[in-house]
Parts: C-alpha cells; sequence; structure tokens
C-alpha cells in the first residue's frame, strides 16, 4: 500500500510542477494563500506564513471546488472518517472499509480498495446503487460487486456511528425496519458534496449563493455581482474536471467580450470501475420522463469481437435514437474501454449525424469501436 501511495504521490506532485510551469510561462503572478472578499471585487489573502495581501481586480473569478459532505449523522464527524483524500494517503491495507455511499466516489473506492485486500462494506440509502442511472446499469453494477465479494447493503440508513477509524468503528443502521450493527476498520464517507462557498465572504462581494450552497450564476457563469465570475463545482456544474475546464473557457471568452453559454453543452463522463460506466445524453429514465419517443439500439458486450479476444465481455452498450430524426440521443457503456467508445458517438451526436452514419461505417477490426456497427443495427422501435 505504500507504494501505492507513493506512485499517486509522485502522479500528483508532477502534475502540479506542469501547472506551475505553465503559471511561469504565462507571466500571470500565482499566489499561494487563504483568501477572502473583505469589499466587491476585493480580495484578503494570508499566505501559510502569516504575511496578509489586498488585492483589487477589474474581473475576479471564483472556482473553489467542493468537498467531500460528512452529514450531521451522531458520532460520524467524531469517528474521524476518511474522504477520498485521506484514502488517498492510507499506507496500510484497511481490514475492513466501510463506504457510506453507493455513487461515482464510493464505488471506485470499494473496487479498489476490494482488489487491494480489504473487506469492503457499501452502504446506500437509496434502494440500488447509481439511483439516477438506468435499471440495467444498478443492476449491472450490483452484479459486479457481488462477483467481486463486495457486501452492499442498499435501502439502509445510518442512525449513529461509535468508535474512531483507522481502528474499529461501529455502524448502527436501520435496514428494513430492523436495527443491525455494521462493524469495520475504517469508514470512507462518499456521499455527496459541499461547496466551498462558507467563509469567503460572498456577502460582502454582493455574491449571491443557492439553498445548496453553490453560488448563483447564469448561463454565461456570471455572478450576481458585476465582473465576478463563477465556475467549476462551487458554481453548481456538474462534478467533472472536464466540466470545470470547460466552465474556464466560457469565463474566458467572455471577459473578453464572446457569448458562450453552458446551455445545451454536452456532459459525458464515466465511472472508473473495471470494467467502466459510461454515458453521454439522455438515458431511457430522462427520454420517458420528459416523453421522448425513440428507438432503442442495445448489445451484449459479446458480440464485440475485441471484447472476445481480450477474454472481457461483460457488460452492454445502448443508445437511443430520436424517432424523427435518427440522431442519437444517448449513448450508455457498461463494460472495457466504455470510455474511449463514447468518444466516437459523442463525436456524430456533435455532429449531428443519424445513427446510420456509424452503423453503415467502417471501423478497423477488431477494436471496441468496431462494436458499434454491431450496436446500430440492432435499433428497433420503441
Amino acid at each position: 500500500m505504500t507504494q501505492v501511495r507513493e506512485r499517486k504521490r509522485k502522479m500528483v506532485a508532477n502534475l502540479v510542477d506542469m501547472h506551475l510551469d505553465f503559471y511561469k510561462k504565462s507571466g500571470a503572478e500565482l499566489i499561494l494563500g487563504t483568501g477572502r472578499f473583505i469589499a466587491p471585487k476585493t480580495i484578503e489573502v494570508t499566505s501559510a506564513g502569516g504575511s496578509v495581501r489586498v488585492l483589487h481586480g477589474k474581473q475576479v473569478v471564483i472556482n473553489t471546488g467542493t468537498r467531500a459532505t460528512v452529514a450531521a449523522i451522531p458520532g460520524l464527524r467524531e469517528a474521524n472518517p476518511l474522504t477520498h483524500i485521506e484514502a488517498l494517503e492510507l499506507d496500510r491495507i484497511p481490514e475492513h472499509l466501510l463506504v457510506l455511499g453507493g455513487g461515482f466516489v464510493g464505488l471506485e473506492f470499494a473496487q479498489a480498495m476490494r482488489r487491494f485486500g480489504s473487506r469492503v462494506t457499501v452502504i446506500e440509502h437509496n434502494a440500488r446503487l447509481l439511483h439516477r442511472e438506468d435499471e440495467d446499469i444498478s443492476n449491472a453494477m450490483h452484479e459486479l460487486f457481488r462477483n467481486e465479494g463486495i457486501d452492499v447493503l442498499t435501502s439502509t440508513r445510518i442512525n449513529r456511528v461509535e468508535g474512531e477509524s483507522g481502528e474499529s468503528v461501529k455502524l448502527i443502521v436501520n435496514r428494513g425496519g430492523s436495527e443491525i450493527i455494521l462493524e469495520g476498520s475504517h469508514v470512507l464517507v462518499a456521499a455527496g458534496r459541499t461547496p466551498n462557498t462558507d467563509g469567503i465572504g460572498l456577502e460582502l462581494a454582493g455574491v449571491d449563493i443557492t439553498g445548496g450552497g453553490y453560488i448563483q450564476v447564469n448561463e454565461r457563469l456570471q455572478t450576481t455581482a458585476p465582473d465576478v465570475w463563477a465556475g467549476g463545482d462551487c458554481a453548481g456544474s456538474p462534478h467533472f474536471t472536464h466540466i470545470s475546464e470547460n466552465d474556464f473557457h466560457i469565463i474566458a471568452e467572455n471577459i473578453l467580450g464572446g457569448n458562450r453559454v453552458t446551455a445545451g453543452r454536452q456532459v459525458p463522463f464515466c465511472l472508473f470501475t473495471d470494467p467502466e460506466f459510461a454515458r453521454i445524453g439522455l438515458s431511457e429514465t430522462e427520454a420517458k420522463e420528459r416523453g421522448i419517443s425513440y428507438h432503442l439500439a442495445k448489445v451484449p458486450f459479446g458480440v464485440v469481437f475485441r471484447a472476445q479476444t481480450i477474454s472481457e465481455t461483460r457488460g452492454f452498450m445502448k443508445a437511443l435514437i430520436d424517432n424523427k430524426s435518427d440522431r442519437i440521443l444517448g449513448f450508455t457503456a457498461f463494460g472495457a474501454e466504455a470510455g474511449e467508445i463514447m468518444a466516437s458517438v459523442q463525436v456524430a451526436m456533435i455532429a449531428g449525424l443519424p445513427f446510420t452514419a456509424l452503423r453503415d461505417a467502417i471501423f478497423t477490426h477488431p477494436t471496441m469501436a468496431e462494436g458499434l456497427i454491431q450496436l446500430f443495427n440492432s435499433a428497433a422501435k420503441m
């Protein structure tokens, strides 16, 4: 585990050094410290050494991100639970890791720690993992975890926590109307995010926040204060690094007089379990909720020749196709290289191509992308 940690630290250090080099070459001034507004477009920054500077700008951009939510469950905060930050700094394998949350962060860590050798239990208060996704995705994830020996408790609420993470911890939970006790060595909180907007003086800057604490922005990512912008997680954008980067491009262009907006943009995402889960556009659940009629194309990964050659045939691909225009409304994949396959479909969606453009294409054999031919040949009216 120490080797895992050192590899992670080296990767992070290399990335930080790369970005510091970008700052240096750009000519921009980088100040490391803790900042807070003390007046409109005026920020007081305190360095780690205690020195204080006051900065005033013509334009201000806020991108303070989010942090793992530690719910107000009796005893949870006192148990000093792991977040994703501390979990990546472990120097030994947890004997039994209790994961609070069946979303992206919780599932990725659950599988990783199980493969390192931990016993892992996932506790989710909703009825299924990835509860916002289609049921076939949730079912596939449940089956994957069952096959890997990961215990999953859904529809489970935590009443209180006893002990301390890293030593011995107990979760007293309610499941099906009965109270049960779960014992483990470590507990990881991975159930939601909290925006880093408290205590930074937004009220002094004239910047309003939403009821959930996110910075209020319009589709150009302007806040309620003139010449103050916000992007990334803290502005309520989808919580993905690539979306935060896209927010940056939108803000940068708008500061220079452009008119780019977030409305209508595609939000691809990938859950990096093994196999991966990736989606772009509408799910079946979303299409049905909006009353959108569609064709469904769906195939198991077993029909993809490349999946057969690498002996990784778990999972499936599916696509939603508009009944009128034959354009692709959404794509979902649970399988090997799902994120890479999704990119090909996304390009077709950006170009507004009908699904037949991929169905009739010639892809190299044997590649995962070749499976798109089988997928779109399976399209059927719904």
